[in-house]
């Protein structure tokens, strides 16, 4: 069946969803729907719950723009090193005006290409947000810091933001990152390498050392999570819908990764949250 406006602000408002919060949002709208009016009216949904208050943010990642990427390592596997140099020559620098995010759903595709939105200029992992807060939350993306205190996730924590989960899984979830950085120690720097568009129009290589992030965790962490009462659980369209503070995501899973992650390898847990279940090594993410 085919759900539109009206069915999905009054699920959203079922599953707890207040007036003017700061929400951010994670979302498949093949898994809700399909959906009336598409990501248009998904928003216009959101609006009607959330009020002039509220704030949407969404995720609004380029990570085809970096060398680095598990994106560009399969683009050239099996190429030579001068036919690889080929392919990031064609990368096109990010433009926070104009590059399109990139796997993140038309939904956030949508509320990026509104009038009003403002975007954090980070040119792997921005973020794009509409409403009241937006400026503020996407003030500081430092290129150094994808996920991190320098960036929207952290600035999303501080405002004591929601996190959204429309028809995805907790794999989707970035608020899980800034638990990475959090913890003591920390995990180890690589090299990136992205590109950007500056003031002048020019394309420029950005080359940084920033955090091996890792996500491969992140669905034993969110399914860990999901028992807890915080998570507000309910049908939202033809898919399930979850909301939770992001104060109480990032602090619960870097509760769960100080006690499951060792070196980069997760151990096997019988603890309260997991149950006995074997965790097997991670392979990283990547950006």
């Amino acid at each position: 069946m085919t759900v539109g406006r009206a069915g999905l602000a009054a699920d959203l408002r079922a599953l707890g969803l207040p007036i003017g919060a700061t929400v951010l949002v994670h979302a498949s709208l093949r898994r809700i729907g399909p959906v009336a009016g598409g990501p248009a009216a998904v928003l216009a949904a959101l609006g009607d719950v959330l009020g002039p208050a509220g704030t949407v943010v969404v995720p609004t990642q380029t990570a085809g723009n970096s060398n680095t990427s598990p994106a560009f390592r399969a683009a050239t596997a099996g190429l030579t090193a001068a036919e690889a140099a080929e392919v990031e020559a064609r990368i096109p620098p990010f433009d926070p005006d104009r590059s399109p995010a990139e796997g993140m759903g038309a939904l956030a595709e949508h509320v990026r290409r509104q009038p009003g939105a403002v975007r954090s200029r980070h040119p792997q992992t921005s973020f794009a947000a509409l409403g009241p807060a937006a400026a503020a939350l996407t003030a500081v993306h430092d290129l150094e810091c994808h996920l991190g205190e320098r960036s929207p996730q952290a600035a999303l924590y501080a405002a004591d933001a929601l996190v959204l989960l429309l028809g995805v899984d907790y794999a989707k979830c970035t608020a899980f990152h800034l638990a990475e950085y959090r913890l003591r120690p920390p995990p180890a720097s690589r090299p990136y390498r992205c590109y950007v568009r500056d003031e002048a129009g020019r394309r420029v290589r950005r080359d940084f050392l920033a955090l091996d992030l890792d996500d491969s965790d992140f669905p034993r962490i969110g399914a860990a999570l999901d028992r807890r009462p915080e998570v507000r659980r309910g049908p939202v369209g033809a898919g399930t819908g979850r909301l939770v503070r992001v104060r109480a995501a990032v602090d619960f899973a870097g509760r769960w990764m100080s006690g499951h992650r060792t070196r980069g390898r997760f151990r096997v847990c019988h603890c309260r949250y997991c149950g006995p279940a074997g965790v097997s090594p991670s392979d990283g993410s990547g950006v």
